[in-house]
Parts: C-alpha cells; sequence; structure tokens
C-alpha cells in the first residue's frame, strides 16, 4: 500500500477497536468516533495522498480546490461544470454561504490567501501564515443555522527548511466519504501554493477534533479494512502558473492536474452504495 493508505487503514481500524458509539442528534445517525486523531505525510518522500484502497473520483476534489482559489461562491461559477458535490449546500440564491474559498479571499473583509504568498515571498521564516474559515460571529455554538459549517476550519502554512508544510485542522470529518478528499484537496492546494512560492511541498498534516464512522458506512468500512495492495507512490506534477490559473478559473487547468494523477492512478474497486450524511 502507498504511505497515505497505511495511515488510512490503521486510522480506520482505531475507529473500529476503539470508537465510541454515540447517536448524533443532528443527523440521527449513529456514529463510531475518536477524539484527536492526527497524521502526518512527507509528500517529497511519500507521494501525493490520494487513496487507492478504493476508487474515489480526482476530478471532483481538484475542480473543487481550484474553486475554493478563485475565491468563487457560487456552483454555477466553474465548479458545477465537473462536480454538483457542493449543490446540497446552497440557498435559494444558488450561493454557498460557507464556502471556503469564498472565505479565504473575501469574506472576512481582507484576501487570506492572497497575503499569505504575499507573507511567504517577503518573509520565508514568518509563523504567521494562519488562514481561517470559521466566522465565530456565524458559525457553530447554536449560533445561525444552515445546511453546512466549515469542518476544516483553519489551516497554517510554513516554511522550514525550503520546503511549505501545511498543517489542517478539522473540527469534524466523515472518515468514508469527507476525509479522503478533504486530505487529496488540501494536500492539493498546498502543492499549489509551494509552486507559486518557489519552494517544494514538505509535511501534510491533518488534525481531527472528532474522526468518525456513520451507521450506513460500517460495511464499507469492513470491506475496506479486508483490502490491500501494492501500488506505487503518485507523484503530482503541475502545470505552471497553476495558481495564477486557478484564480481565472481557468477550466483547461482542471485535465492538466487531472491527467497526470489518473495516469498513474490504478486504485481498487469503488465501493458502491454508500450516501453522504447531511
Amino acid at each position: 500500500m502507498t504511505r497515505f493508505d497505511e495511515l488510512y487503514w490503521e486510522m480506520l481500524r482505531r475507529i473500529m477497536e476503539k470508537g465510541v458509539r454515540d447517536m448524533n442528534a443532528r443527523t440521527k445517525h449513529e456514529t463510531t468516533a475518536l477524539p484527536g486523531l492526527h497524521f502526518s505525510l512527507d509528500i517529497e518522500k511519500d507521494g501525493f495522498p490520494l487513496l487507492t484502497l478504493r476508487k474515489i473520483p480526482i476530478k471532483m476534489f481538484v475542480a473543487e480546490q481550484i474553486w475554493f482559489i478563485s475565491g468563487a461562491r457560487r456552483p454555477a461559477d466553474f465548479l458545477r461544470d465537473f462536480t454538483k458535490i457542493w449543490d446540497s449546500f446552497t440557498n435559494p440564491a444558488d450561493v454557498v454561504t460557507v464556502a471556503y474559498g469564498y472565505r479565504w479571499r473575501k469574506h472576512f473583509g481582507r484576501d487570506q490567501l492572497g497575503a499569505l504568498v504575499r507573507l511567504l515571498k517577503k518573509d520565508p521564516s514568518s509563523r504567521h501564515g494562519v488562514v481561517v474559515t470559521w466566522d465565530p460571529g456565524e458559525d457553530g455554538l447554536g449560533g445561525t443555522r444552515r445546511a453546512n459549517v466549515p469542518c476544516p476550519y483553519s489551516f497554517t502554512a510554513n516554511i522550514i527548511g525550503g520546503r511549505l508544510h501545511l498543517h489542517n485542522i478539522v473540527r469534524s470529518n466523515d472518515m468514508v466519504l469527507g476525509f479522503p478528499a478533504d486530505v487529496a484537496g488540501f494536500a492539493l492546494l498546498q502543492c499549489i501554493l509551494a509552486q507559486k512560492l518557489g519552494v517544494v511541498p514538505g509535511v501534510y498534516s491533518h488534525s481531527i477534533s472528532n474522526a468518525h464512522v456513520y451507521d450506513n458506512q460500517l460495511d464499507a468500512v469492513n470491506e475496506l479494512l479486508k483490502r490491500g495492495n501494492d501500488h506505487a507512490p503518485i507523484r503530482l506534477a503541475l502545470p505552471k502558473n497553476t495558481f495564477d490559473r486557478a484564480e481565472k478559473k481557468d477550466k483547461k487547468l482542471v485535465d492538466e492536474i487531472v491527467g497526470p494523477l489518473a495516469a498513474q492512478y490504478q486504485p481498487l474497486p469503488a465501493i458502491t452504495g454508500m450516501h453522504i450524511v447531511l
């Protein structure tokens, strides 16, 4: 297995063996959950963290991340041409009010992502490279009710030893459907930022406050825990000027990123019949 497959397999095993079963009042589903799960993976050494224990749609997380970088919040603006993953979270005006990229670039009255790039270009030793998605004036704590609040709610980017490292902080992760896409998407963001800054990607870290499996996913998890393969590490090759082209919502960019990944990707079969819990 790839290093990421090994890490993922071990996290699922821990949840199934040591997780606590509780009924979630909002979703009306039972979860098996553990607090404080964390992993780190060196992208330069171990390869890009794309799950191969089951097939996942590469185009989905690539298009999603480009949409985030652009700062858009309407799926009709670029994203829906590739995936409908955010359609369940739109309001009557077809707007995702908590779209991550919009929060990174516009919501708080400053362009956090743009400022991050400028900061690390000017001072690669800075430890202030924090980007926040969570709005304490609106999100959580029994506040404004909406279809979605950010799960990955903050990340920190640091250049150490000439490599860009990214630490993603996640309040809640569906380990079967959400986690693999979140990891691949934010690792892609790390690689795009590294290219923009003229450095190589280093360690991707992912910390989860509540890592859980839903009751309707138990058969899928049992199947995943039976699986293993000898897939080679996956290497990401980005087109030139990926960050700048993503800002412009260049539709050709999706296939230019997906193509080299798909050429290396030989996953085990998809697991069908899984449904996301909203």
